[in-house]
């Protein structure tokens, strides 16, 4: 199989299209910003980008880190910026059923996100979920997404929970040290642990399935660095200038 093959992935072709249809008729009743419809729809180009593309024919068949590029997307940027999209009336519609409110709550949430996370990337499951594409895979990748909706929910809505900026901060500073050792631990292990890859029809990139699995890891621990850092300096900024507010202390201002 050509290792650069379009895989036009039924599944994807049909359910991300609805996806933004529906949200584009939401916001004709919630209407939203147009900086919110970027994001959702720069979510839903982000799916299609990783299921239909050659890089799913790549993660699929040849390189573990084109794999875990594609779960880094489905997991962590994909759901941030599709929750973003959501204007706050229509986050807060979708957050009146309790399940929703339970799930969105960072102490059922981040262990759910985690769990996922840690579970899917166990060399035994990992690649029974690989030689399995259209069940194991598929119930991966939805499990990715709907945990990764989960987790940036309160740290992005008020609705439902309405926590405050140093709450989200934190929440955000857990997912990332917890969350890290994921991609530092295929990194540094001494050799290939996911035998899917090392069986490889074609090693490809001049890499052997030790150096794609290192390169792996450090893209995901890079990755990771770089999108929660980003997140976490944004909630602590605005709680540091909350406290500063609380204290009738005003923010420092920029030289003339």
């Amino acid at each position: 199989m050509d290792p650069y093959a379009w895989s036009w992935n039924p599944e994807a072709l049909v359910l991300v299209p609805l996806l933004a249809a529906a949200y584009l008729l939401a916001v004709r009743r919630y209407p939203a910003p147009p900086w919110r419809i970027a994001c959702f729809l720069g979510a839903m180009a982000l799916l299609l980008a990783v299921t239909v593309t050659p890089l799913e024919t790549l993660a699929l068949r040849y390189l573990l880190t084109m794999h875990l590029l594609q779960n880094v997307v489905l997991a962590e940027w994909a759901p941030l910026l599709a929750v973003l999209g959501l204007p706050p009336a229509l986050a807060a519609a979708l957050a009146r059923p309790r399940a929703v409110h339970a799930l969105t709550h960072p102490a059922v949430a981040l262990p759910l996100w985690l769990a996922s996370y840690m579970l899917w990337h166990l060399p035994w499951l990992y690649d029974a979920a690989l030689r399995n594409p259209h069940t194991l895979l598929h119930l991966e990748h939805a499990l990715y997404f709907a945990t990764g909706v989960a987790l940036w929910w309160s740290v992005v809505q008020d609705a439902p929970h309405r926590l405050g900026a140093g709450v989200r901060a934190g929440v955000v500073f857990a997912a990332f040290v917890l969350g890290s050792p994921i991609g530092l631990v295929i990194a540094l292990v001494p050799e290939a642990i996911y035998d899917f890859y090392v069986q490889a029809p074609e090693r490809l990139w001049g890499l052997s399935a030790l150096e794609d699995q290192q390169l792996a890891g450090v893209f995901m621990s890079v990755e990771q660095a770089t999108v929660f850092f980003a997140v976490f300096a944004f909630w602590f900024l605005r709680f540091l200038d909350e406290q500063d507010r609380a204290e009738g202390v005003d923010p420092p201002r920029a030289a003339a």
